[in-house]
């Protein structure tokens, strides 16, 4: 097929030796399958943020670090240099969260480079040797839900060990290979030390995962498996491979009104933003 534009500079740099075909356009991205060599991979162009639907919302930039207080102040102050350097930050967050849950242990795709706004990384693929299906399009009996839905728990365990939060974990960006689920999608990470947020996202990321396991494996539903996992991490004693139960004691504090308020609005936003670009995609 023709070279995208975008892709363009990384086959003038060698970097990409053929575009193979489209694999997916999704809302912050398009991706390709490419030909590096005498390996096949994937090539994620990110697409500009005037026409992604899930825009840098405050709650997923905070805690990200810039290279010096001029870019930080430019950023604040929307000028072009800033939304520049904001694109950056944005498509360096993947890039940066790959590398550092990768060191970790979690399942997710090696990523190689990301030049002129492109994500060269590992093509995730399936038992068939083709692209990996998501797990939203895999067919699951319940025992597999269940050992998918564990697997995923343990993964985000040790997610959050590295200081890590997903942000939008959901079945749609979490591929199936031959061994099992590998997490992708990254690019709203959250930084789980320096988000007010954090505990809220990592609760949502969790509860999306029993919602859908729910389906399959009804028991799952109305489990407390994110507020489990958030107070051993709190109190300072989350390990990979803990034994999670599903289950934590009745709180004896207040809830916090203000966390939930910023959830609300973080949701609303969302939808928001996914209306506005139905719209745009319908003009």
């Amino acid at each position: 097929m023709k070279t995208p534009k975008r892709i363009q500079p990384l086959v003038e740099e060698g970097l990409i030796d053929e575009v193979m075909r489209q694999l997916m356009s999704g809302k912050e991205a398009t991706v390709f399958v490419v030909r590096c060599g005498d390996d096949i991979r994937c090539a994620k162009v990110y697409k500009e943020a005037t026409q992604r639907s899930f825009h840098q919302a405050v709650a997923y930039q905070e805690g990200r670090r810039v290279k010096n207080s001029r870019q930080a102040r430019a950023m604040e102050k929307g000028t072009r240099y800033g939304r520049k350097m904001a694109e950056e930050v944005w498509q360096n967050a993947e890039v940066d969260a790959l590398y550092r849950l990768a060191a970790a242990g979690v399942r997710v795709p090696t990523p190689y480079i990301c030049f002129e706004g492109v994500l060269l990384m590992e093509l995730v693929t399936g038992a068939d040797g083709n692209a990996a299906p998501r797990l939203n399009d895999v067919e699951l009996s319940p025992e597999r839900a269940r050992e998918f839905h564990a697997m995923l728990l343990q993964q985000v365990v040790l997610m959050l060990c590295a200081g890590v939060i997903h942000g939008d974990l959901s079945e749609y960006n979490i591929l199936v290979d031959e061994h099992g689920p590998v997490i992708i999608d990254l690019p709203q990470a959250v930084d789980a030390a320096g988000s007010s947020v954090a505990e809220a996202m990592l609760e949502r990321d969790v509860t999306n995962l029993a919602n859908f396991f729910g389906t399959f494996a009804p028991e799952l539903l109305g489990s407390q498996y994110g507020k489990e996992i958030w107070g051993l991490y709190q109190a300072g004693v989350l390990t990979p491979g803990v034994a999670l139960s599903g289950r934590v004691a009745a709180p004896k504090e207040p809830a916090d009104v203000g966390a939930v308020i910023r959830e609300i609005e973080l949701a609303r936003q969302e939808e928001e933003d996914e209306r506005r670009h139905q719209m745009a995609s319908q003009a």
